[in-house]
């Protein structure tokens, strides 16, 4: 049991993070207008004061439940006056005693204590005796690890033989938490005060000798610092006597703190400063020396860690694209679709994007203007004709003149690590004995690899996952598999007439002027004349050569202005042979009348679409099938395709069922000198051979195209949009089309929409009878309805079936 004393009223004064203990002699400042109150008032009376620890040492005005209930009754043994307000005091704890009521707040606190004595045991006993000893050893091993205990306090803990006063004397000397202290305050029970302060000597013999060692370990680690600081500073002092100024351990040094202010990943900041220290250990002169330094200019002069921030606003994007380009209206919306993810999904790895077109159709300057609606650096990187590995990795450092490949030194020279990278003619790459550059790009094109991209000159992993790569190709035909398969592939398709019209009006006309020094007055060229320079000067997919063409106009014009300022020159079609020469290449037209046996066919050249003619002949023979033109296998399939369809149906178009051994049969594509080669011409080489053998004309305003099957289904084509425009321009009226193909006159210009007819078919007894002038037999026996359509309509003017 507890025995409690008699009451007191006392002044309390509040300690911070100081716990006193009977017994003990302390000193400390004295600064609380309320502390100083209540230690003069306790000056004046008997010189006795409770002294209770806060519980939050961060409280400047603690209340009294802010306190601790257990304190110490102390007697103050000196009172000295420090400069400013604070008070230096030296107090003796007397007793314990406990916080029962306050008394009163102000102007200090004043409260009612009980004196708590300790519980009564017999001293001498075995188990006073153990603890003791286990007291003094956890002492003495505290002891050894720290430096702050004097001897007297030693002495003084094994002079004690009672349990209570030891265990207070070594917490009243020891640094221990707050919170500890008063824990063993708190305890009035000898024995297991000194079992509670067993534990917390060992906890904190555990902590210092852990503190220890970690001391030891930093002390060593300065020290070997200091040393090789010291060292390097008498080999600077050696160098710069021998190398007359050029100090390679200086040099090192620098070296050594660009590589650590760019605060690079381990391995790479690893790899650099054991190269910057390899530099500085080399001789002066050396060789090798001159070698290392351009590795660490190089790798230094890389943007780590640089980037420069997107800023894509749709609207804008739109009206780049709009601004810079005509046309191409599926490509644009591809692109801004591209810019639209980062907007939304920031982090998302980049996706290889190819633009594949003929040459002139703005592959490059799409790449451009994607750079200019995102805001980032743009690098163009030709591929055309690289045929070694090295180009794109790189060359090992240890050959003379190494570089690093294409790939690291765009990045180099774009300044940052996120720039629009356009790798150009991408389908010319080769390969040699010196390696397979396509098989090298694989991994900077794959976005899950290219994150840790290592460049065999560098040798160390280089993020380049944050770049955007542009690829630009004219076919994918030549592309490998494993490469192209990393692509996303945007076609650009060949410029219509009215498309390269309003380019040259709107965008090339101005430029050449601008660049020709030469204003709208001086040089002015008529809408026939623009035509004429589309279609007699030049043929192409895209409009280099028609900018060539107006280049030729300016420069002409620039000649006369020279030598008359006042000349203002106009171009028609009427006096433009006087600037370009005569026409290049006739337009083409149909024919003036219905002719047998010679069909208006449509085809897709890489430099738009084209009107051929194809013509059959059925002449007295053995059954031969002769085919000329330059003809392809496919196409020869298709020939050999349409002439069994014809046999397989001669009963019911009235032709004789014998001719394919009397007659033989010759079909010509006109222009023999161009390759030609596809499916899409089976219908018009089938209506040819049929008009040739019946002796029906063929309708001149009708052109056509589709793939024939031997039952006389029509599949579908490709190039609708180009062999549409060709149609137009020779003068055609109507279009046929498989009617898979239906949908896609929705993409096709507007004005030649609405210059055509597109009539879809299903078979070719529909071709039959919207094409030949007459029906084969007076009274067919075919059963159409079986495989038409009727009033079948699509986009544009479509005549009923």
């Amino acid at each position: 049991m507890t025995n409690i004393n008699q009451v007191k009223i006392m002044p309390l004064l509040a300690l911070r993070g100081l716990v006193v203990f009977p017994g003990m002699l302390l000193h400390f400042d004295v600064g609380r207008k309320k502390s100083i109150e209540a230690l003069n008032h306790a000056m004046a009376a008997d010189q006795t004061i409770f002294l209770s620890s806060q519980k939050d040492m961060r409280v400047d005005d603690p209340t009294p439940d802010e306190l601790y209930d257990m304190g110490c009754i102390a007697h103050i043994r000196q009172v000295l006056k420090l400069p400013g307000d604070n008070i230096r005091v030296l107090v003796e704890g007397l007793t314990r005693a406990k916080k029962q009521t306050v008394i009163s707040a102000e102007p200090f606190y004043t409260v009612e204590i009980t004196e708590c004595n300790e519980k009564k045991i017999k001293e001498g006993t075995v188990l006073e005796s153990a603890l003791i000893r286990n007291a003094r050893e956890a002492f003495e091993e505290y002891s050894e690890v720290s430096a702050r205990l004097s001897p007297d306090v030693v002495m003084s803990v094994y002079a004690m033989n009672n349990a209570g006063k030891l265990a207070d004397y070594i917490t009243s000397n020891i640094i221990l938490q707050a919170e500890d202290k008063q824990t063993i305050l708190n305890e009035l029970n000898p024995f297991k005060r000194i079992e509670k302060l067993i534990v917390f000597l060992k906890r904190e013999s555990d902590i210092l000798s852990l503190n220890k060692e970690i001391h030891e370990k930093v002390s060593a680690q300065i020290e070997q610092n200091q040393r090789e600081y010291y060292l390097r500073e008498q080999i600077k002092a050696i160098n710069s006597e021998l190398s007359d100024g050029d100090n390679p351990a200086e040099e090192s040094e620098d070296y050594r703190y660009r590589i650590y202010s760019l605060h690079l990943e381990k391995e790479t900041e690893e790899k650099l400063v054991s190269e910057a220290d390899k530099l500085g250990k080399m001789p002066f002169g050396s060789h090798e020396s001159s070698v290392i330094r351009n590795y660490l200019d190089t790798c230094l002069a890389l943007p780590w860690n640089k980037f420069t921030k997107d800023k894509i606003d749709l609207e804008k994007a739109r009206k780049i694209l709009d601004r810079d380009h005509y046309g191409l209206h599926k490509v644009k919306d591809r692109v801004i679709e591209l810019l639209a993810v980062p907007t939304l999904a920031p982090k998302i790895n980049n996706q290889i994007v190819g633009l594949v077109g003929p040459p002139g159709v703005g592959k490059t300057s799409v790449a451009r203007s994607i750079a200019k609606c995102m805001g980032r650096k743009y690098v163009r990187v030709s591929l055309g004709g690289v045929r070694d590995e090295a180009d794109i990795r790189g060359h090992r450092k240890t050959y003379i003149g190494a570089m690093c490949g294409r790939i690291i030194n765009a990045i180099k020279q774009s300044g940052v690590s996120n720039p629009l990278i356009l790798l150009d003619e991408i389908d010319k790459l080769s390969s040699d004995f010196r390696g397979d550059p396509s098989s090298a790009l694989l991994e900077a094109l794959d976005g899950e690899q290219n994150f840790a991209f290592r460049d065999h000159y560098l040798e160390i992993p280089y993020n380049l996952s944050q770049v955007l790569f542009l690829t630009t190709a004219n076919t994918v035909e030549t592309i490998p598999a494993p490469l192209l398969d990393r692509m996303e592939v945007i076609s650009l398709t060949s410029y219509t007439r009215e498309e390269k019209y309003h380019i040259a009006k709107n965008h090339l006309l101005q430029k050449q002027l601008k660049k020709h020094g030469l204003t709208a007055k001086q040089l002015k060229i008529a809408d026939s004349a623009v035509y004429d320079l589309i279609d007699c000067y030049t043929r192409e997919a895209g409009v280099r050569n028609l900018e060539r063409s107006i280049a030729a106009l300016c420069r002409k014009t620039a000649k006369k202005v020279v030598i008359d300022p006042t000349v203002a020159v106009k171009i028609s079609d009427k006096n433009i042979e006087e600037y370009l020469g005569v026409r290049k290449y006739k337009p083409e037209t149909i024919s003036k009348a219905d002719e047998i046996a010679v069909v208006n066919g449509l085809a897709w050249t890489q430099v738009g679409g084209e009107l051929m003619q194809i013509e059959a002949a059925a002449l007295d023979g053995t059954g031969k099938i002769v085919l000329t033109g330059s003809l392809g296998d496919v196409m020869k399939e298709s020939a050999q395709t349409a002439v069994s369809f014809i046999r397989s149906r001669a009963r019911e178009l009235c032709i004789d069922t014998e001719f394919y051994k009397n007659k033989d049969v010759h079909i010509h594509a006109t222009e023999s000198a161009i390759p030609k080669d596809g499916p899409s011409a089976g219908i018009t080489m089938a209506l040819a051979v049929i008009s040739a053998l019946t002796g029906i004309p063929i309708r001149r305003d009708i052109a056509m195209t589709g793939e024939i099957t031997l039952r006389g289904r029509v599949l579908p084509i490709g190039g609708l949009k180009e062999k549409s425009m060709a149609a137009y321009k020779a003068g055609v009226k109507t279009v046929l089309i498989p009617m898979d193909n239906a949908p896609d006159v929705t993409e096709i210009d507007e004005t030649v929409k609405n210059s055509l007819q597109f009539v879809p078919v299903v078979h070719m007894d529909e071709v039959l009878k919207l094409a030949l002038v007459d029906k084969p037999c007076p009274k067919p026996s075919i059963n159409v309805g079986a495989v038409m359509q009727s009033d079948v309509t699509v986009d544009g003017q479509i005549i009923p079936q």
